[in-house]
This record gives C-alpha cells, structure tokens and sequence, in this order.
C-alpha cells in the first residue's frame, strides 16, 4: 500500500520545467523602461487612511516581472499599467495583504477546502479548491483565505514560473450538497483576482459541475475577462496537464495518495513558504534593494542582480526538480509566520 502523504511537496519533478519567458520587442522594452523610471519616482502610495512613501516590502513586490504583468494586463498601455499597478498598492495596504497571518486565516483551512500540493508539467505550483469541504459560513476571512493562500502559492513558484494551476473540485460531499459560491462573493473574489494578481493563472482545471455550479458559472462568466477564459478547462483529464504522481488521486487520474492533516500540513506550509521568502528577500537586499529586480535572480536562477556589471541570465538547469534556489533556500533561516 502506497504511503499517505499528508505534508506539500516542496518541488516540481525533473521533467517539469516553465517554458521561457518570450524576449521584449524594441516598443515593449521601451514602454517597460518608461514605466520603471515612473515607478521608481513615486514618493507616495496613495490611500484615505494608510497613504505614505512606499515601503521596502512594496519595492520587493515591485520586481520586473511585476510591472510586465501589468503591462500585459493592459494591453501594453503603459499610463494605464501605471494606474493600475498604484491602485494594487493601494488595495494591498488597505485590505492589510501582508497583516493576514496563518493564525487568523487557519479555522478557514482546517477541512483543507484549499490545498497547496504539486506542480503540473509546466512546474506551475497547483492550487486545490475544494467547496465540498466548507466550514464556514460566508464572510470577509473567506476572501482573505483565497488571498493569503494565493500569496503563499507565489511564494513557492519555482524559477522561471510566475503563474499558478488552479484545480477545483465541486464533488459534493455528506455535509455539503451546494458547493457553489454566493454570487456576491465570486464577483468579490474575481474582482480580486483580475486587478490585484494579473497574469497570474496559468491554467483552471474545473471537473464534477453539477448543474447549479454549471448555471452559477453561466452567471459570472460576463465578470470574466476574455483572456481569463481562454485558460478554463471543465471536466477534462488532468493528466494532460499535470503529472499523475504529482496530482492528487481525488482528481481525475491523479496517483498521488494525500490526506489533509491539518494539524501536520497548516504548519509545514507556512514554514516552507517562510523559507522562501526569507531566500528571495535576502537576494533582494545583497542586491541594493532595487525597484525592478528580477524574480529569477531573486529565486538564485540568474547569476546577478538587474543593473549590476556582471549581470547575464544565465538559468541555473534543476536537478532531481530542485532548482538552486529552493535547494540553497532550504537552509534559510525562516521568518515570523503570515
């Protein structure tokens, strides 16, 4: 018999690698270096009641990659990326994104209705949603679990890879025959999802639809951007995507035995998040702190840091589906949980 597994895998398989990023044309790169030079000429994060100059964590947060999404996102405008990329600071500061901590969020995890287990053929880290196991009545912690655990997702994406496989399962179990969610609050958290992490669903992988969630996605697909659409996958096999011995065996072929022990998963979660992030902040800071900095040098992949003289992209290859920087952050003191 199989062993159980009842803690995250903390890397992708060996054969599971993100595709590269594409190169920047003359027009994009040049849009990207106006929006740069704008970026790092705020004095101030615009909010009613919380405004003030932008702090080290926000400069952290604002790494090339970063400004590209919202270049993206926008089509390229680079005025309108500039707004919008305020307008999630501002959003981050008010809504308190950083103040949620693993205590707060944890009675909402504790059936493990979202799992953090894997990575698909594309090392993209797979982000379970299970509505048949709620716990919990319709509340404002219910949108800030899907935040904190999105921001855990981004911390343990693997070099290279800044996009995440969303797979949601709508099973219905004893205790919950409705797994869909309130109209109200899918339309918060697309609000969320689409304006605060552009460019950040890789792939949505969506099986057993009973036909009330088949209706209530017929109600909010309108809220949906185009694009967003184009990345929904309903009642396919999964297998094409992710790879069975790391995909979870209550989902289509998946062959991964994995059981939610919250008391062993919730703990070891924050710890290997923590120590992620605490790798890529370290990076950040022997690098100068600098607005723009790479995400794949911040995840040990590029051999130096954006602007400095010796700087070249040179990908560290993985090794037994550890790349450097998880196997050199590994070591890494942990930081106080979120």
């Amino acid at each position: 018999m199989a062993e159980v597994l009842k803690l995250p895998l903390p890397f992708p398989i060996a054969g599971s690698q993100p595709k590269p990023r594409p190169s920047l044309d003359a027009e994009q790169q040049k849009k990207y270096d106006w929006l740069l030079e704008r970026v790092k000429g705020w004095t101030e994060i615009p909010s009613t009641s919380k405004a003030g100059p932008p702090t080290d964590s926000e400069k952290f947060w604002l790494t090339k990659e970063c400004l590209l999404r919202y270049l993206r996102a926008t089509k390229w405008n680079q005025q309108e990326a500039e707004k919008r990329l305020l307008k999630t600071l501002t959003w981050r500061r008010e809504y308190g994104v950083e103040d949620l901590t693993a205590d707060h969020i944890s009675p909402e995890n504790e059936t493990g209705k979202q799992i953090l287990l894997g990575y698909d053929k594309e090392g993209r880290p797979c982000h379970y949603l299970n509505p048949g196991r709620q716990n919990t009545e319709a509340s404002p912690r219910q949108v800030q679990h899907l935040v904190f655990m999105v921001e855990r997702v981004i911390d343990i994406m693997p070099p290279g890879q800044e996009t995440l496989a969303l797979l949601i399962n709508f099973k219905q179990s004893k205790s919950r025959s409705n797994t869909s969610p309130g109209i109200g609050l899918a339309r918060e958290v697309l609000d969320i999802l689409q304006n605060h992490y552009p460019e950040r669903l890789g792939k949505a992988l969506i099986i057993n639809m009973p036909w009330v969630v088949t209706a209530f996605f017929k109600l909010i697909t309108p809220f949906i951007d185009p694009h967003t659409r184009e990345k929904l996958a309903f009642n396919e096999d999964m297998s094409k995507y992710v790879p069975t011995e790391q995909m979870w065996s209550e989902f289509s072929s998946g062959k991964l035995a994995f059981e939610y022990d919250h008391s062993q998963y919730w703990p070891a979660l924050q710890e290997l998040c923590n120590r992620r992030r605490e790798a890529r902040w370290q990076q950040w800071v022997s690098g100068g702190k600098q607005i723009g900095e790479s995400e794949d040098y911040l995840a040990g992949a590029t051999a130096a840091a954006v602007g400095s003289a010796t700087e070249k992209t040179a990908t560290v290859p993985a090794v037994e589906g550890k790349t450097a920087e998880i196997t050199a952050s590994e070591a890494a003191p942990a930081v106080p949980a979120n």
